[in-house]
């Protein structure tokens, strides 16, 4: 091919910054490759020349197609084009100049010929900023001296050129036979598509392609793309709420998308996406979404690739904010932008998700799992009701018209799949979509509407699965408006796995397993509640509306309830039991607030919590929906510290409503601790019993197991003055190891043991210190590893060896800290606010100030290092932790032993706490 047809230029797809840019200005172009060859006789200096030119030109179009984006950052369809063409023509122009100047060969025989094919994404003409080049070259027969040679030039210079370069060199028989065996090399040559070269070898492979393999082979080739969609979601983490998506391969993502596409090209032989409409593959509406999914979906992983300037298709929490800032999305309604773009985001995923389940489920019937039909029809099935029939495994409905004359039919739907087990089939779904207007305020407010709704909820024992299959289809956010806004709602935080629709669905399904009975073992104490009975209606709606307060700028409980107010009536709930649903949807964090931010050993905390819960039917229901709610946050969030908590909370509030307030008070309380131990020490002497039962003040004995509490006085045995002693042991009852120290006590000392532990790396959950009568402090701290685990028992001789040494003063905590506690890249861009209160009623005798702000390694010291130097006294600490968020709660007294009373004093103390934690934060970022 001549020089000066170098590079046509592909005005129709490229904005004209792109146009106008010297890549594809032919002319000019080729005159400077033709002299930058002309001037050299060595092959290396003349391929250096030609990297320099193309690299030169290749940085200039960059940049334009850059800042062309950036006019449109929300649609890429012509930037992923410009991307694709520019690589076509620095392919073509290469090829061009290493065949007609570095390796000319004036008459070519039949087996030296040689077509360049772009494949795989490339082939689709779909490429981000930092895309793979997969490029094919296709010989008639075995590989020639002279196509080696081009092969190795083109390489070179496109290596040179720091292009990741994909590549294969294979004979139109390779291709059939590697095809045949290999899905992927398959997949690739479906997306094949000629750059430059020999066409005839393109068009030979095309041809045989479809003949030789194709043509007959559709059936095995859908199995397999649905093993490998199926594979790659459980790899990205099975569901495509997950907390930083991956925008390539997760679930909902373009690969999905993709999938479509193959399988259309490979059975239809459509050359675009909107072909799949005219096969019957997708509806008009549905490729609308489709094209719309796509385009958002390439917008953000161009923006991501632009702003790691590199392959990145990983949406982590660093990058999700300035992708948001980018596409042009900002703060609003009490939202964030990141907030507002990552539901946008997930609404996409969604639809995505309702793409590919219709039209791989289409596919499935025409042409696989043949077997699998087969069984269908050999396993017992429920009749359907009238109106519906069986299709292939999927529930259809009869007669489209007659099913939309009663718009209740929707709801019917959905509970005749739970009801016979039976999916749901595409054409009903599709059917459903395209009629959500028929879900108005008479349907609504129909008792037979709210009556199907309940016996989803309520009668068939897997209610998730309706309830996601609804949500998805756009079809309970019509039935309940007020759900609406927290569909696909992402929460900018680390705590939360799922979208706030997610999460909801996920507390209810625990439910549903819970009554299943398969997590008696794992959760023992809903189980026995559930088993005792409880008001079934009121758990499941109130589990239904606990978060749909969340996203607005108001307190997302006390909103909650004002719409459960409205929302439960609705429903066919009576109106005993609408106020239970608003007081469980107002109070559904309190008890896993008092669990995890207060001392349950104080007998304050639990006459508190009974004054609120006030029956034992609301704490019944509210153990079960805290507990669901928790484990609904997402893997590994519920652990047995939680479970330990929450069942003696329970346990110690279900006494006091029962045997009355009175019945929780410290010298009862403290008597059966002495006693316990007691009995736990059968090998002491009287005389040494005595001594160590009369040793402790009260709050001790309340707030330590009788474990412990043996653990101290063995420790405190004969302790010299100038002694640390320390007991490491595994806690499993609280997912913890348990770091028990005994040695004299000092001002400042719970400062200094908080900071050898985070010297040592170790996680703070729980904290306890008291100091007895003849002047030794006891405290505990519960620990955790980087990871959340206990440490492994293999670990604990060195922890004691590095905690001894920091406490011996060999290491200064301060200093050593500058350089650990820092703060990780990705989880800089979450805002905690820092809120700090002081709580004088709480306890008989402390004050209680909780703190409330960003966690990092170093926090706990900087706030006990400045309560120390305030002169504060902290008897204890509990620590809760939220992702990237933390709130401590210290249990204090002045230097004369008292409550902080004074205002001015309390003022002075949080403006402290403030600095010491904005100095820290300002450390662990680096700054």
């Amino acid at each position: 091919m001549p020089v000066s047809e170098l590079t046509v230029r592909p005005a129709p797809i490229l904005p004209a910054e792109v146009a106008a840019s010297p890549i594809f200005d032919t002319e000019r172009f080729a005159q400077a490759l033709r002299e930058a060859v002309a001037d050299h006789t060595d092959p290396r200096d003349a391929r250096a020349a030609i990297v320099s030119h193309v690299a030169e030109a290749r940085v200039e179009a960059l940049g334009a197609i850059e800042t062309d984006f950036m006019k449109h950052p929300r649609a890429a369809r012509v930037t992923v084009d410009s991307y694709s063409a520019l690589t076509d023509a620095i392919v073509r122009a290469i090829f061009s100049v290493v065949t007609e100047k570095l390796h000319p060969l004036p008459n070519p025989t039949e087996g030296e010929r040689i077509a360049v094919l772009a494949v795989g994404g490339y082939g689709r003409a779909e490429m981000a900023p930092h895309s793979d080049i997969d490029l094919l070259f296709l010989t008639p027969w075995k590989m020639t001296a002279w196509a080696e040679s081009v092969i190795e030039s083109m390489l070179y210079i496109l290596w040179d050129l720091r292009l990741k370069v994909g590549h294969s060199s294979r004979t139109v028989a390779d291709c059939l036979r590697l095809g045949r065996e290999d899905y992927t090399i398959r997949t690739a040559l479906l997306e094949r598509r000629y750059i430059c070269g020999h066409e005839p070898l393109a068009d030979e492979l095309r041809s045989r392609l479809w003949s030789e393999l194709f043509k007959s082979t559709a059936t095995e080739f859908i199995e397999a793309k649905l093993e490998e969609r199926a594979e790659r979601h459980r790899k990205q983490g099975g569901q495509r709420y997950v907390l930083e998506p991956n925008v390539k391969e997760g679930k909902g993502g373009l690969r999905d998308l993709q999938t479509l596409y193959w399988i259309g090209k490979y059975i239809h032989a459509v050359r675009h996406p909107s072909e799949l409409v005219t096969q019957g593959l997708l509806t008009r509406e549905e490729y609308d979404t489709f094209t719309a999914a796509e385009d958002f979906l390439w917008a953000v992983r161009c923006h991501l690739h632009l702003i790691a300037g590199r392959p990145q298709d990983q949406l982590t929490f660093d990058l999700q904010v300035e992708v948001a800032s980018r596409m042009g999305y900002s703060d609003s309604a009490g939202r964030r932008a990141v907030e507002h773009f990552m539901q946008d985001y997930f609404r996409h995923a969604t639809h995505v998700g309702e793409l590919t389940r219709v039209f791989l489920t289409v596919l499935e019937e025409r042409h696989v799992k043949k077997e699998t039909r087969l069984a269908g029809f050999l396993r017992r099935r429920r009749k359907t009701r009238e109106g519906f029939r069986i299709e292939r495994g999927r529930i259809n409905v009869v007669d489209p018209d007659a099913f939309l004359a009663d718009k209740l039919n929707i709801l019917r739907l959905f509970e005749e799949g739970l009801r016979t087990g039976n999916l749901i089939h595409p054409e009903a779904m599709r059917l459903v979509s395209r009629n959500l207007h028929l879900i108005d305020d008479e349907m609504r407010n129909n008792p037979e509407a709210a009556r199907i709704f309940l016996d989803m909820l309520l009668k068939h024992g897997n209610p998730e699965r309706a309830l996601r299959r609804m949500n998805e289809l756009g079809v309970l956010a019509a039935f309940i408006p007020e759900f609406e806004p927290i569909v696909a709602m992402m929460q900018f935080n680390m705590y939360h796995h799922y979208t706030v629709d997610e999460h909801t669905i996920q507390t209810i399904s625990v439910l549903a397993q819970i009554e299943r009975k398969e997590l008696i073992e794992e959760l023992p104490l809903s189980s026995e509640i559930l088993d005792r009975g409880v008001n079934r209606r009121v758990l499941y709606v109130a589990l239904l509306l606990h978060d749909i307060g969340k996203g607005r700028p108001e307190d997302h409980s006390i909103l909650g309830a004002k719409i459960a107010r409205k929302v439960a009536p609705r429903l066919g709930l009576n109106p005993e039991e609408c106020k239970t649903v608003e007081w469980l949807v107002r109070y559904h964090l309190l008890m896993s607030d008092m669990a995890q931010k207060r001392d349950i050993a104080d007998p304050r905390t639990v006459r508190d919590f009974a004054k609120l819960v006030k029956t034992r039917k609301r704490l019944d229901l509210l153990t079960v929906l805290t507990v669901c709610d928790i484990r609904g946050v997402g893997p590994n969030t519920w652990n047995n510290w939680k479970a330990m908590l929450l069942r003696r909370l329970h346990s110690e509030t279900a006494q006091a409503l029962e045997a009355g307030l009175e019945s929780i008070n410290s010298d009862k309380r403290e008597n059966e601790a002495r006693r316990a131990l007691r009995e736990a020490l059968p090998d002491w002497e009287e005389r040494d019993i005595r001594r160590e039962l009369g040793r402790h003040y009260g709050p001790y004995w309340q707030g330590l197991s009788t474990e412990t509490h043996a653990v101290f006085a063995r420790l405190l045995r004969d302790i010299p003055d100038n002694e640390i002693r320390v007991d490491l042991h595994p806690d499993p009852d609280h997912d913890a190891t348990r770091v028990c120290f005994a040695l004299a006590d000092h001002p400042g000392i719970f400062s200094r043991l908080a900071g050898a532990l985070a010297l040592v790396g170790a996680n703070v959950v729980d904290a306890r210190t008291y100091t007895s009568k003849d002047g030794y402090a006891t405290a505990v701290f519960w620990i955790q590893d980087g990871e959340g685990h206990p440490y492994a028992v293999s670990r604990l001789p060195r922890l004691t060896q590095m905690i001894e040494k920091t406490l011996r003063g060999e290491v200064v905590a301060r200093d050593a800290l500058k350089n650990r506690d820092k703060i990780r890249k990705r989880e800089r861009q979450f805002r905690f606010p820092t809120h700090i209160t002081f709580d004088n009623e709480g306890s008989e005798i402390y004050t209680i100030i909780e703190v409330d702000t960003r966690d990092r390694p170093g926090l706990l010291y900087d706030l006990t290092r400045t309560l120390a130097a305030n002169n504060i006294y902290i008897a204890s600490a509990v620590i809760a932790t939220y992702g990237a968020q933390v709130v401590d709660s210290f249990y204090v007294k002045d230097m004369f032993g008292l409550k902080l009373y004074s205002k001015a004093k309390r003022d002075s103390l949080e403006r402290k706490l403030r600095q010491a934690i904005a100095e820290g934060a300002e450390r662990a970022r680096g700054e």
